[in-house]
C-alpha cells in the first residue's frame, strides 16, 4: 500500500533525511521508533509532502505521490494525524469531523458517524461542544475521528500516545487495532516500545535521519 525507497528531506540547508526505505500492507501496523530528533516526524511530512523530499520516491497504492500536493495524496486516501493535533478550536466536535468529510472509495473501509462514534464513543456528548475545549486526550481522539472521515486507505499516526493519560492510550491502541482490523495501513511514529509492541506487526528503527533496524 504505501512504499518508500531513498527518501531524502530536510529543512533548508540541514538535511534530516538520508535514504530512509520502507513499505507498509494493507491491514498492517508498521512502527517507526526512534528518539526525539531522530526524523520520524520529518519521514511522515516527506511522505504527505508538507516538506518536499530531495530524493527518493514514495509510492501509495502503487503510484508515485511524491511530486503530488498534499492537499491530492490526501484525496487519493492517505491520512496523516500530526503531532500537534492541528484541530479547528473555534469548530465543534461535529464541525471538525464534517471537516474531515470526503466521499467513500474504493479499497477502503467507510467511516459513516456512526462508526467514527462507535469507536470513539466518548465524542458523541461532545459533539455541540467547541473542540478547543476538550483535553488533550479528547482532542486525539477527534483528530484520529476527523482523518477517519475522509475514508483513508492508508494512515500515518505521529506520536499518538504522546502525553496522554493511561486510559487514554487504550483508547488510541484500539482505535489502531480497529484499523487494522478494518484493512486499513497504518505507520505509526513513536518513541514507546511498549505502545508500539501492543499495536505493531513489525517495526523500524529511525536513528538521525537513517533506518538502522527493520523486523
Amino acid at each position: 500500500m504505501l512504499e518508500v525507497t531513498g527518501l531524502g528531506a530536510g529543512y533548508g540547508r540541514a538535511q534530516v533525511l538520508f535514504g530512509v526505505a520502507l513499505d507498509v500492507a494493507p491491514g498492517e501496523v508498521v512502527a517507526l521508533l526512534g528518539r526525539n530528533g531522530a526524523g520520524k516526524s520529518t519521514t511522515l511530512k516527506a511522505i504527505m509532502r508538507l516538506i518536499a523530499p530531495t530524493a527518493g520516491e514514495v509510492r501509495f497504492g502503487g503510484h508515485r505521490i511524491d511530486g503530488l500536493d498534499s492537499y491530492q495524496i490526501a484525496r487519493l486516501g492517505l491520512g496523516y494525524v500530526p503531532e500537534e493535533r492541528r484541530i479547528f478550536t473555534d469548530l465543534t466536535v461535529a464541525e471538525n469531523l464534517e471537516v474531515g468529510r470526503q466521499p467513500p472509495r474504493a479499497g477502503a473501509p467507510a467511516w459513516t458517524s456512526e462508526k467514527l462514534l462507535a469507536l470513539f464513543p466518548e465524542l458523541a456528548a461532545m459533539l455541540p461542544r467547541r473542540a478547543g475545549s476538550l483535553s488533550g486526550g479528547e482532542q486525539q481522539m477527534l483528530c484520529v475521528a476527523r482523518t477517519l472521515a475522509g475514508n483513508p486507505r492508508a494512515i500515518l499516526l505521529d506520536e499518538p500516545s504522546e502525553g496522554l493519560a493511561p486510559v487514554v492510550v487504550d483508547r488510541v491502541a484500539k482505535s489502531i487495532l480497529e484499523l487494522k482490523a478494518a484493512g486499513v495501513a497504518v505507520l505509526l511514529a513513536e518513541q514507546s516500545r511498549a505502545f508500539t509492541q501492543r499495536v505493531a506487526d513489525r517495526s523500524y528503527t529511525l536513528e538521525k535521519g537513517r533506518i538502522t533496524d527493520g523486523q
